[in-house]
C-alpha cells in the first residue's frame, strides 16, 4: 500500500514538473489586472465555495495552477481571468476558487496537503486544470487552457453548463 502510494506521489511530482505562476495564502483572492478593469474574487478553500454557490445559485471553478512557473497557467490567467469579459461572466455565473501549486511561493503545510488531496480527489495530472461543480459540488466537466482569449472561454463554460 506505501509503495502505491509513493509511486503516485512520484508520478504527480514528475507530471507537474513536465506539465508546467503566485498570488497569497490568503482564503479569498483579488485578481487586478493593470491592464484590465476585471476584478474577480477567488476562494482558496472548496468547502466554502460550495457555501457560497448553494447560497448565491451559482456553479463552480476550480482552478488547478502552478501560478509561479506554468507557462500555460500564466497564460490562461493573463488571456482570460484578468479579462473584464470573464469578470463579467464569473461574477454572475460563478464561484471562482484556486488551488495553486507554486514553486516559489511559500504555502503552509495545511494548504499544501489540503490542495494535495484535491488534485488526488480529481486526478490532476497536470497545470493548468480546471474543474467544473454545479452548486452543490458534483462534478460536471474537466477542462483547462483554451485558445482564443476572455470571449471564447466564457462561450466554452456556457456550453457545458448549459447541459445541466
Amino acid at each position: 500500500m506505501m509503495k502505491k502510494i509513493l509511486v503516485a506521489v512520484f508520478m504527480l511530482t514528475l507530471m507537474v514538473s513536465i506539465g508546467c505562476a503566485s498570488d497569497s495564502n490568503s482564503n479569498s483572492i483579488n485578481s487586478k489586472d493593470s491592464k484590465n478593469s476585471s476584478n474577480i474574487t477567488w476562494v482558496e478553500n472548496l468547502e466554502d465555495g460550495i457555501v457560497i454557490a448553494k447560497k448565491e445559485n451559482k456553479n463552480i471553478l476550480i482552478n488547478f495552477t502552478g501560478s509561479d512557473w506554468c507557462i500555460w497557467c500564466k497564460r490562461l490567467n493573463g488571456e482570460v481571468f484578468t479579462q473584464k469579459q470573464f469578470a463579467d461572466y464569473a461574477k454572475k455565473n460563478l464561484v471562482l476558487v484556486k488551488l495553486d501549486f507554486p514553486r516559489n511561493t511559500p504555502q503552509s503545510e495545511v494548504t499544501k496537503q489540503y490542495n494535495n488531496n484535491l488534485a488526488r480527489k480529481y486526478g490532476i495530472q497536470g497545470f493548468p486544470t480546471i474543474i467544473l461543480l454545479d452548486k452543490n459540488g458534483n462534478f460536471v466537466y474537466q477542462t483547462g487552457y483554451q485558445e482564443g482569449g476572455a470571449d471564447n472561454y466564457v462561450k466554452h463554460l456556457s456550453q457545458i453548463f448549459s447541459k445541466i
